[in-house]
């Protein structure tokens, strides 16, 4: 497992940017776990059965976990790559579920779904981190195929 400075950057800013969404959402107010209870459940219909603040919790905690994943260098790249890829996917479901966050097409963005359009970038980073081949492997594999 060697270091892969795309890797490290990709992990670096999605995780940061993770871990801090999910402390922020510690103290989350009942009004706010409620707005985010019900986006979700559009998405998600099993959610519908935990209540808000519960909710609410277990994201926070999610999100400080996968954004500390994310920040751990020693974890593998496409190991935390897929958990950031199905977290990115239920946030992806969401924004695509929840009315009047995107055009008549279905996939634009409305000036509400803006911001959670941005979703789709770990969509993204999270198929690089899962899909992308490292230099100590691609070297590794070079120097085998000399031999």
């Amino acid at each position: 497992m060697g270091f892969n400075i795309a890797n490290a950057a990709l992990r670096l800013v999605s995780g940061a940017y993770i871990l801090n969404s999910g402390i922020g959402k510690l103290r989350l107010p009942a009004e706010s776990a409620q707005g985010l209870h019900s986006m979700t459940a559009n998405a998600i219909p099993q959610v519908e059965k935990l209540e808000p603040a519960v909710f609410g919790k277990a994201v926070a905690v999610g999100e400080i976990g996968l954004g500390a994943a994310l920040l751990t260098p020693f974890l593998p790249s496409r190991l935390v790559g897929l958990g950031l890829g199905a977290f990115a996917a239920g946030l992806v479901a969401v924004y695509l579920k929840t009315p009047g966050m995107t055009e008549s097409d279905g996939i634009r963005p409305t000036t509400n779904g803006g911001a959670m359009a941005k979703d789709f970038w770990l969509a993204g980073i999270a198929a690089a981190l899962v899909f992308g081949r490292g230099k100590a492997k691609t070297k590794i594999k070079e120097v085998a195929a000399k031999k």
